[in-house]
């Protein structure tokens, strides 16, 4: 995806976080967290302020749009 960065991966894991743990934490299938991750998916706000605050990151570090 054009002009999306996801950099959810090393802050889901230095949180000891499967991508299942993590799905499961913000309501969405471990698939759209993988698709994420790739950033092959572009999250909507709402899931985007869930993931960073579940991994406990800004959500500018997580998620880059240019």
């Amino acid at each position: 995806m054009d002009g999306f960065t996801c950099n959810l991966k090393p802050y889901r894991q230095a949180k000891g976080l499967t991508q299942g743990e993590l799905a499961e934490l913000v309501g969405v299938r471990r698939e759209t967290i993988m698709r994420l991750e790739k950033a092959q998916y572009n999250p909507s706000l709402k899931l985007a302020v869930d993931i960073a605050r579940a991994v406990e990151t800004p959500l500018e570090e997580l998620f880059v749009f240019e």
